[in-house]
Parts: C-alpha cells; sequence; structure tokens
C-alpha cells in the first residue's frame, strides 16, 4: 500500500485537513470554518481552542476516509504571525490568539521607526516594523497580561505562531518547536544567521525562554499524542501557509513565483540562497530541507482578498455567498468609476500603511451592488499589480503568474488580473497547493521522498487583452484612490 500524508491546513478562516498520495492526488479532506472576532475597530483575535478543535476534528473526519494504517506522515502549514502565548504545564492559552490582521501594535510599531530603529530590523529580519508581524503582538501580550513578562522569564510560559501551538498540542505538551518559514515573520528571528536575534529581543522586552526551538521545516518533529487520532502519527514538516504554497505549485526555482488569493493576497518569489531585498517588500525564508542552507523568498502581502468577499457578504449584506460577487460582477461590463480600496485592515505591501482604512469612491446615482462587486475584484487584481511592479523594481520581472487559493476560482477575477498586469495569469490545477505543499514538504521530511517534485500540471491560462489603454486607466483610477485611503487613521 502506496503511503499517504495527511496536510493540516490551519487557515483564517478555517481548517482543512486534506489527505494526499506521494503523486499529489487527494485522496480525503474535511473542513472546518473558523470565527474571527472583532472587540473593537483594528482588533482580530480567535479561540485557540477553537483553531485546536478544527484541526483535531478535520484530521480525525480524514482520517476515517482512508485506511487506518496508510498514512505515514502529517504536514502542517499555517497562518503565520497569528500569535499565541500559553501555559506550557496545563497547554492553555492566556489569551485569544492575535491575528496577523490585528492592528493593535500600531502605536508601538510607530514608536520604534520614530527611534531610527526600522533600519536594524529590516536588515537582520528582512521584515518592516509594521502591526502585521508577531514580535509587537508578543510585546504587547507581555506588556498587557498580569504576571505575564515575570512568569515568561521563569520559562513557564510558551510563544508560538499557529504552527508551534498545534504541534505543542498535537504532542501532549512534549514539543515546543517551529521552522525557519515561521520563525522568519516574527521580528525576532535573524534571517542572516538563521538564530534568534538577542539584541532585538531585548528591543522588543522578549524573555528567551518563552521562544520555540527552531527546526528545519522538513524533518521529524515530534509524535501525536494517542488521544488525539487514536495512534501516533509522525510529524515531519512545518511550514507557513505562503511558503508551502509556492513549494505547492513547484516554484523551487529562482524567481519562479506565485500568488495566493485567501483570506489576503501573497505574492511571492522564490530568491534561492541569497537574501533579497526590494523597497516596499520584505525577505523571508522559504523553507530549509535537512542540512541545506534556507531558501529565500521576496514577498508582496496584502491584508485583504477573499476577505473583502467575505465582507460584502457578511458587512454589507450585498450577497448571499462569496462565490456570488463574481456572478455579480458579470453583469455589468465595467464597475462605472467606482473604486473600492479593501483597507479594512491597513493597507500591505508596499505601501505599509496601517492608519489606511477601507474606501468605496466614485459612486453616482447609476451606482449598484453590481458595480460594487466588480471594482472589489478589480481593487484585489490591482494590489497584486501594485506588487509586482515593486518586485520588477527589485529586477525580478515576471512573464506569468501563477496562482491558487479560493478567489482563482473565478474566471472573470482571473481575466481581469491578467488584463491589469499584462502578462498570462497561469490557475493551478490544484487550487489547494497550500496542502499540497505541506504534504510534499511532509513526504520528504518522512524519507518518503528525496527530491521536492517539480510542478504539477497547469489548469487554465489567462492570456491579457491586446490593448492596454484600458487596464492601464483602470490602475491609474486605483491609484488616486488609494492615495486618499492612506493615512485616514492617525496614530
Amino acid at each position: 500500500m502506496q503511503a499517504l500524508v495527511l496536510s493540516l491546513d490551519q487557515g483564517t478562516t478555517s481548517t482543512r485537513a486534506l489527505v494526499w498520495d506521494l503523486d499529489g492526488n487527494r485522496l480525503a479532506g474535511a473542513r472546518r470554518p473558523l470565527r474571527c472576532r472583532f472587540p473593537s475597530p483594528g482588533l482580530v483575535e480567535q479561540d485557540p481552542e477553537e483553531i485546536w478543535e478544527s484541526v483535531r476534528e478535520a484530521g480525525i473526519e480524514a482520517l476515517a476516509a482512508v485506511p487506518a494504517d496508510a498514512v505515514a506522515a502529517v504536514g502542517i502549514t499555517n497562518q503565520r504571525e497569528t500569535t499565541l502565548l500559553w501555559d506550557r504545564r496545563s497547554g492553555r492559552a492566556l489569551h485569544p490568539a492575535i491575528v496577523w490582521q490585528d492592528r493593535r501594535t500600531q502605536r508601538a510599531s510607530a514608536a520604534l521607526r520614530e527611534q531610527g530603529l526600522e533600519p536594524l530590523f529590516a536588515e537582520r529580519t528582512g521584515l518592516v516594523l509594521d502591526p502585521y508581524f508577531s514580535g509587537t503582538k508578543l510585546a504587547w501580550l507581555l506588556e498587557h497580561l498580569p504576571g505575564a513578562r515575570a512568569r515568561a522569564e521563569a520559562g513557564e510560559l510558551a510563544f508560538g505562531t499557529v504552527d508551534s501551538w498545534l504541534l505543542f498540542r498535537l504532542t501532549g505538551g512534549r514539543v515546543h518547536a517551529t521552522d525557519p518559514s515561521n520563525a522568519s515573520r516574527t521580528l525576532l528571528w535573524n534571517i542572516r544567521t538563521c538564530r534568534w536575534d538577542p539584541e532585538l529581543l531585548k528591543i522588543l522586552g522578549i524573555p528567551p525562554e518563552v521562544l520555540p526551538e527552531v527546526r528545519p521545516t522538513a524533518g521529524f518533529f515530534g509524535r501525536s499524542a494517542d488521544s488525539v487520532w487514536g495512534r501516533p502519527l509522525p510529524v515531519t514538516a512545518l511550514v507557513g501557509d505562503q511558503q508551502a504554497a509556492l513549494f505547492g505549485q513547484g516554484c523551487l526555482q529562482p524567481g519562479s513565483a506565485k500568488n495566493t488569493y485567501g483570506t489576503g493576497a501573497f505574492l511571492v518569489a522564490q530568491a534561492g540562497e541569497r537574501v533579497p531585498a526590494a523597497p516596499g517588500l520584505v525577505a523571508t525564508v522559504a523553507w530549509q530541507l535537512g542540512g541545506q542552507r534556507p531558501r529565500y523568498a521576496l514577498e508582496a502581502s496584502a491584508f485583504v482578498a477573499g476577505a473583502a468577499l467575505d465582507w460584502l457578504r457578511d458587512g454589507l449584506g450585498l450577497v448571499r455567498s462569496a462565490a456570488e460577487v463574481s456572478e455579480l460582477a458579470a453583469t455589468v461590463s465595467d464597475a462605472a468609476g467606482v473604486y473600492f480600496v479593501p483597507a479594512l485592515t491597513g493597507l500591505g505591501a508596499p505601501h505599509w500603511d496601517p492608519g489606511a482604512r477601507g474606501l468605496i469612491i466614485g459612486l453616482s446615482r447609476g451606482s449598484g451592488r453590481a458595480h460594487i462587486a466588480r471594482a472589489t475584484l478589480e481593487a484585489l487584481a490591482c494590489q497584486t499589480r501594485d506588487a509586482v511592479v515593486a518586485m520588477a523594481k527589485a529586477g525580478l520581472g515576471l512573464t506569468e503568474l501563477a496562482v491558487d487559493g479560493g478567489v482563482a476560482a473565478s474566471d472573470l477575477f482571473l481575466q481581469l488580473q491578467a488584463d491589469v498586469l499584462g502578462v498570462p495569469v497561469v490557475r493551478s490545477e490544484v487550487l489547494e497547493a497550500t496542502s499540497l505543499g505541506a504534504a510534499r514538504l511532509a513526504a520528504i521530511g518522512a524519507g518518503l521522498g528525496e527530491t521536492p517534485p517539480g510542478p504539477g500540471p497547469a489548469g487554465r491560462r489567462f492570456l491579457p487583452a491586446a490593448e492596454r489603454g484600458p487596464a492601464e486607466r483602470l490602475y491609474a483610477g486605483w491609484q488616486r484612490a488609494c492615495e486618499r485611503a492612506m493615512g485616514w487613521e492617525q496614530g
């Protein structure tokens, strides 16, 4: 019987447990939705126990659909910067998970920039000083939870992103670890020395006793406790979701890139063994296999993509389902001058403006639901062009773009994306490239495959319109709208 791999894809709005064979075929799967809480403007939280239960339950359902002894490895891929702090003895979190979209550390990030520390953080971590990343979130927890700092210094508490939290719970509290792809999103890990950075820890007031051990992305991390799924399974990969999608798309050569449209949109280009740099973008570790040097990547993060479609459904009641946005948008030929800047949690790369706020502009008496729906899809396409332009300035000009994720199921959207970019857009035949990437890395970590596989078969190819005028006018209008949305909330 061929060995199978269970991939646990823990995202912002749902958890998916998928079983793959070694040829990249999906054999079984289960999904559990997750709720985000918004206690006040700018704050985004999740229940850590709900995250854990969603993984445990989805895993039970997926494993029940395949032969009991067939699964030989487990890979975990996760929403990356979401921050948790928990008691090592009880395994219980001290506070709701602070989601990557959360803006509560906006003032703290600004204060660090005002002290002139951004170049230091950028040089050592590849990141910018933005509330998006985990380090200031952890500093906030240690500052605001009574007794947390003393307990952390005494070694009683553990910090982690979602991968570390799940590994700790899966192994019954035996293993507190992460991998470079997740560690490199914390503002605490030096991507050049591949170590937690003592000076950055001191600046943010983080005791090293609270940090997880950093191990290679693919390798043995530990076995799940019998109580989780009825039998122990080896966890052999931890990887951040966007790096997992890069691997799953087969972007294994420097210069190859993908864009994943999930809750946010994340354009990532593989950069090889060198640490890349580009104004407005961040450098990150893509993955590390065994004793090899890390592979790096250049990344542009848009905080809102699929979340904008969800907001049209849940916030405005404009549609009954996110999928209906594309259907509604298709009923009009253009947005009739309407622009939507989905800065619902600030603007990410390349603007990095946590004070930006969402904006719908260009409305007239003739504007309707369909125009707003189309403006939303156009906004997601223009956000990606912002990122592609920034990458081109760094010498990574794209001749085509590989895409995956839920929003990529829309043919209308991908045609808009190709038109706005002016290059072909190629949709992966496997939209769950994130899960597939984690499964492939887990197979390597378990010794089931020695070399990374090449890219899987591509799905549909979307070619840009020959006439560039409409797309250029659309993008120019988008840039004007962005200027009006930026800097709305000060401090």
